[in-house]
């Protein structure tokens, strides 16, 4: 099995901008999107992300920090999984119930790179 990562993008936060009846409904959604990527032995981690934090950046030696503003498109939760193929991952990706409930949402779909071809080097694995 390959590992993916699925990184969710927003433009709103669905506390926000769904109604009280919708958004529980856009949870109990993901709840079993969640139970099912379990139960298949899909699922490594998925968490949402808070809408406030800081950007660091780097000014020659010098490292800055910046608030972070939820103006534009932000990373509003992840979910990390294995699949079988990069095509099966996209699968995957695209039952998500963000779809259904926030229009505005793109879910990007990478591939976790599992070792340093150049050193060898194998990255740590989360063990479950």
């Amino acid at each position: 099995m390959k590992e993916f990562m699925f990184f969710i993008r927003k433009q709103s936060d669905s506390n926000e901008a769904l109604s009280p009846v919708q958004h529980e409904k856009f949870l109990r959604s993901c709840e079993k999107y969640i139970s099912d990527l379990k139960r298949d032995g899909k699922l490594v981690s998925a968490q949402p992300i808070e809408w406030t934090g800081k950007i660091i950046s780097r000014d020659g030696d010098v490292l800055n920090e910046f608030s972070f503003e939820a103006n534009d498109e932000v990373i509003g939760g992840y979910y990390h999984i294995r699949a079988a193929s990069f095509e099966e991952a996209v699968k995957i990706a695209k039952q998500n119930p963000e779809f259904k409930f926030n229009s505005d949402t793109r879910i990007e779909v990478r591939s976790i790179k599992m070792k340093e071809e150049t050193t060898g080097f194998v990255y740590p694995l989360i063990s479950n």
